[in-house]
Formats: C-alpha cells, structure tokens, sequence
C-alpha cells in the first residue's frame, strides 16, 4: 500500500495540480451590498421560499443579493452571527457552506410548507484560507446547497458575545482549497451553534519548527487569542527531522504563549496515517506518527499535556479506533485512497467524521457546552 505523506502539497492544489485534484469551478459573481456600522442586515422573503438556485431578478424581496446558490456580504474582517430560515411549500434539504468550502451548516431537511431557524458564528479574515495563502474574495461568501435547497430568509450581524476557537496544525487540518481534499478544521464549524466559531489557522507543511519560526503564524495568532478563547494544537506529521527535545520545548512554548494571552490551550494527538498491518492493525511507526528518529509524537504530546496540566483530544487514538473498525477496504473513503493513493489526507467524508471526534471530546472534556455543539 503506497502512503502519500507530502502534506506541504494538499493545501497547495491551488498554485499547481496535484494527483487527482477536482478542478473547481468558480462561483457566478451576484450583487454585493454593505452592512453599515455594526448594522444587521436582514433578508427576508415573502410566504413561499425561493428554492436557493433562483437569481437576484426573481422578484422575491431579501434574495435580491443572492444568485445561483451564492449570497455576497461585504463585511470587514471579523466574527459575525448568520441566522438562515429554511424551507418552502415543497420539501427541502438545504446546507451552508462559506468562504473556503467551510461547511457552516449540515444538511438540513424541512418538511412542505414548513419553515426552520438555525443560527451559526463565522470567522472572516484575510486570508480567508490558509494563513500563508491568497487573500481570497473581501467579505463573506456563502452558498447553498444540498439535496433540495431552500432559502427563505438569511440574517447577518456582527457577533458580540462569541468563543472563538483557533485552531494550529498542518494540512490535515487546514481550509483545503480544492476538492476533494478536506481538512477536519473545515467541517469542525458546521458541529457548533451560534456563540462559537472557529478561526482556523493551521497551515499546509507545517511543523512546530516552521509554525513557530513563520510570522504569518504563530507571531499572526497568539495576538489575536482573547481570554477564554481555545487554541487547539495538531501539529506532528511534518516534525519527521525534528527531535524529541525540540518537539517537546515547542509544544510547550505554545502552550505557555496561548496562557499568556489568557486562552486555553488544547493539545491533541495527530490523525493517523491509514497504514494497515497485514493484521488489519496500525500498530506500527508509519500509521501513529513516530518519525525517522524514533519521535513517538503522539506519547511527546500526552507526556507534554499531562506535565503541563492541558486538556489533551487524543486524535491518534480515536481515529486509530475509527480505521480499524472499518477495516482495509471499509477506511479507504475516509482519506483519498480511491482518489489519489493518499493515506494521509482526508476526504470529506472522512474530515467530517474526525471533527465529529473533536466535537465529542471539546464536550467530554467541558470545553464547549453541550448545548453549543450541533449533532447531526
């Protein structure tokens, strides 16, 4: 089974073509507006919804900005509430996602003639991507879709009471570009209701050497962590030179540099590599991350998080238990086996089980609130 572990190359499917990439195609331009100071803007529609595919020049009022499945919000960066109504006389199915292929919103079903709030928190920043990549488009992007979308009304405000949660790692993690790669900071939003949002700033090739070295990084982030904000940590599959002292101080000069900000730093292990035994197990040094110098990543990051008294999501450990549960052939969905012969990134299908297994242990842990997490 050959094993695809050069993690500077998925987020970076935009500068070039990588093995199996989906060429995207881009989104019609629809009419923008402005949301003036700390102004709510709100979009209404008439009794029966305009299924979200409907243009500008439908002559329904409140979706006269949104066309074609895309709606426009020219908004400074920032965190703002979305509040959508969905729904319409037949029934429907309609999600949210926004700005890069972050999915805001599950699928979500509404039976005929009957209409649903949901309400979610949006991080908008430039980039609005990886933090070492393009700027991407001024504002807030979002589009509908699903099986049978349905917008029927859509609300944005800035967010004045909100938790925000960054997130550090590589491109296991990061706002992929294109598909059908996807990272499980990218999905990890459509699990959380209005009040938290996620600022994800993890970084294709990164390792805790170059995230700590890189000013658009480390030196971008910690300035921006509030008090009582999370920061949640991933970072091992690209510390293949690094040694274990040096691993080990920089895990533990983030973790002091989250505190000195007031945040509330996270450590957790690092996604396996999906590389099967001929036992259908991934015990061995290429599945659980230990590198060419015997690092064992995973154990370095438990020991750091135990010294120092940090919440630890042991990721290795529930996606280790995830894989095997689905054996060989059952796991190949999860990354992008069947795409590009890739054991390392996942798909989005897999990125939005993983971000399941975050969501699960920011609430056993008592990081999140119950009541502030999405189950779908």
């Amino acid at each position: 089974m050959k094993s695809s572990d050069s993690l500077g190359s998925a987020c970076r499917t935009r500068y070039g073509p990588a093995p199996g990439l989906v060429t995207v195609t881009e989104e019609p331009r629809v009419r923008r507006f402005n949301i003036a100071v700390l102004a709510a803007v709100t979009l209404s529609t008439a009794l029966s919804a305009v299924p979200a595919h409907a243009g500008g020049g439908s002559g329904r009022p409140g979706l006269a900005h949104c066309a074609a499945g895309a709606c426009h919000f020219d908004v400074s960066p920032g965190t703002y509430d979305v509040r959508v109504t969905l729904g319409g006389e037949a029934a429907s199915s309609t999600s949210v996602s926004g700005e890069t292929r972050r999915t805001l919103l599950p699928e979500t079903a509404a039976p005929a003639g009957e209409r649903l709030t949901r309400s979610f928190t949006v991080n908008v920043r430039t980039p609005e991507g990886e933090p070492t990549g393009p700027d991407g488009t001024p504002g807030l992007d979002l589009r509908i879709g699903g099986s049978a979308p349905a917008l029927a009304g859509i609300r944005v405000t800035p967010a004045r009471h909100t938790r925000q949660i960054f997130l550090i790692g590589d491109s296991t993690v990061c706002d992929q570009p294109g598909d059908p790669y996807s990272g499980w900071g990218q999905q990890l939003p459509q699990y959380l209701r209005e009040g938290v949002s996620v600022a994800n700033y993890a970084d294709s090739g990164e390792s805790t050497v170059s995230y700590l070295g890189n000013p658009k990084l480390w030196a971008t982030v910690r300035p921006l962590i509030r008090p009582g904000d999370l920061v949640l940590v991933q970072l091992a599959h690209n510390d293949k030179t690094t040694d274990e002292t040096t691993y080990r101080a920089n895990l533990e000069t983030l973790v002091a540099g989250v505190r000195e900000r007031g945040g509330q730093p996270v450590l957790v292990t690092p996604i396996v590599r999906r590389w099967f035994n001929p036992d259908g197990t991934l015990n061995n040094a290429t599945a659980l991350l230990v590198n060419g110098l015997g690092v064992d990543h995973p154990a370095v990051t438990r020991a750091v998080a135990a010294a120092q008294g940090v919440p630890l999501i042991d990721l290795t450990a529930k996606t280790k238990a995830l894989v095997e549960s689905l054996g060989v052939e059952g796991s190949k969905a999860l990354y992008l086996y069947n795409e590009a012969r890739d054991n390392t990134h996942t798909s989005v299908r897999g990125a939005t089980a993983y971000a399941a297994l975050v969501r699960d242990e920011l609430v056993t842990l008592h990081l999140v609130p119950k009541g502030k997490v999405r189950v779908r």
